[in-house]
């Protein structure tokens, strides 16, 4: 099944050691690469495929079924 992502939220704010750090820039450009169409089974599928794709846990997720 395809899913159009229009809005997503990622935890930025989880905790990470002190080295690491990501920018407000590198989070618009995380979020702005997993927005659009996604092809996942169900939605918690679709929230795994962009966890794994991000390398962040989403917090919130807009989403609605893409049309053939």
């Amino acid at each position: 099944m395809k899913y159009y992502v229009s809005d997503i939220e990622f935890d930025f704010n989880q905790e990470l050691p002190d080295y690491y750090s990501v920018t407000l820039d590198d989070q618009e450009s995380i979020i702005n690469d997993n927005l659009g169409v996604w092809d996942a089974s169900d939605p918690d599928d679709l929230i795994e495929e962009i966890t794994a794709n991000a390398g962040w846990c989403v917090k919130s997720l807009s989403w609605e079924h893409q049309l053939s």
